[in-house]
């Protein structure tokens, strides 16, 4: 007996209904995913009150009162924050990441409490317990006054980021280089300065600029500090500024200046890594 519904072939659309292609149902959704955002942002742009929306947050004659102290003062205080808490992070994550690699253990597991722990723990607290070291060491003050602090902040938070960074660099470094350095007569620590350690700069400076920034984010944390005066970074200036005005715009063109800044870094590293990438 033959089974009338093989022999009748593949089952094909019910009549009357055309089946569409993959092509064209993918043409479809795209569609409808398209019109509902139009929509949605029509929807939105005829329910915001675009005048109030003006008046609070792009008021223009205020906009004016944050030049030019926004940058001869706050933004100049940001930059200074940040390439402190760079420098000096950068240089406390490179010991701590030839400690992770150390042969000695201690150092070893000195670096991973470290590491750890600091990674772990919000920007935010660690900037309260500095403002708190004083009652806690009496009689100590962060060198730098309020600039130092803010450093010694940034630093902190930045070398525990930083020291992973650097240790991935390391060992991205073939063990030939080092082999190498040691036939041509070099010790070990001449070795590492001379040719690992700036390959292994060259190799991290793409993630090494999206720390920068992030880094640059953070500096906004200073204003936990208490800092005032000719010491405001940019997030501070702005707050106070809009409290006294009572308007949100120095907080939208605080917001603005922060983008001046990182959009044209976040290009620079997709750019590195980019070109990292070919020369692989």
């Amino acid at each position: 007996m033959t089974d009338q519904s093989t022999a009748a072939g593949p089952a094909g659309p019910a009549p009357g209904k055309v089946r569409m292609s993959p092509r064209k149902r993918q043409r479809v959704s795209r569609g409808v995913q398209y019109a509902v955002l139009v929509a949605a942002l029509v929807a939105l742009a005829l329910l915001t009150n675009w005048q109030g929306l003006a008046q609070n947050f792009a008021k223009l004659d205020v906009a004016e009162q944050t030049l030019p102290d926004l940058f001869t003062v706050a933004l100049k205080n940001t930059i200074i924050y940040t390439v402190g808490g760079f420098v000096f992070g950068s240089l406390g994550g490179l010991l701590l990441a030839l400690m992770r690699l150390s042969s000695v253990r201690p150092y070893r597991w000195i670096a991973t409490v470290y590491i750890e722990i600091f990674r772990g723990l919000p920007a935010l607290l660690i900037f309260l317990l500095i403002l708190f070291l004083p009652l806690a060491l009496p009689g100590f003050e962060v060198p730098g006054g309020t600039y130092g602090q803010g450093v010694l902040g940034l630093t902190v938070v930045s070398a525990a980021y930083m020291a992973e960074t650097l240790r991935a660099g390391l060992q991205a470094v073939p063990k030939g280089q080092m082999e190498a350095a040691r036939s041509l007569g070099m010790s070990h620590a001449r070795a590492m300065v001379s040719v690992v350690i700036p390959q292994a700069l060259r190799i991290v400076i793409p993630p090494t600029t999206n720390q920068f920034v992030a880094l640059l984010k953070d500096s906004s944390l200073v204003l936990f500090l208490g800092v005032s005066g000719e010491y405001v970074e940019l997030t501070k200036f702005g707050n106070d500024l809009a409290s006294t005005t009572a308007n949100a715009t120095p907080i939208m063109v605080v917001g603005l200046t922060y983008l001046m800044v990182t959009i044209p870094l976040g290009y620079l590293a997709g750019r590195l890594e980019k070109r990292q990438a070919k020369g692989r």
